[in-house]
């Protein structure tokens, strides 16, 4: 992987650690399926890509307390089918295409 390939874990701690949090402020703001914080240990190993967040619902917990673009964490997270992971795309290519994806649904009758 390239130097400035950012990955999940990396996006999680600069946004931590540019807010001066410490893992346990993070870890506690962040809530299971089970509604149980998650542990700094288990941040821990997210930040160095050792684990990936367990659900949809985490990814979006992360960029709502992080204030990070929830689409750009899905894609970090491999939550995009691999053809489009295989583009390495930058967060704001990633943003464009969502753009461009919700005005076709919303032209088409799908979206919400």
């Amino acid at each position: 992987m390239a130097s400035d390939e950012k990955t999940f874990g990396g996006a999680i701690s600069d946004a931590r650690k540019a807010k001066g949090w410490a893992l346990k402020d993070l870890a506690g703001r962040v809530r299971r399926e089970d509604d149980e914080p998650i542990s700094p240990q288990y941040l821990n190993d997210i930040e160095h890509d050792r684990r990936s967040p367990s659900s949809d619902r985490m990814v979006q917990q992360f960029a709502d307390v992080l204030g990070i673009d929830r689409d750009w964490l899905y894609y970090l997270a491999g939550r995009f089918p691999e053809w489009i992971r295989d583009k390495k795309l930058s967060e704001k290519q990633v943003s464009e295409v969502m753009v461009a994806f919700r005005r076709t649904l919303d032209n088409k009758g799908g979206g919400s």
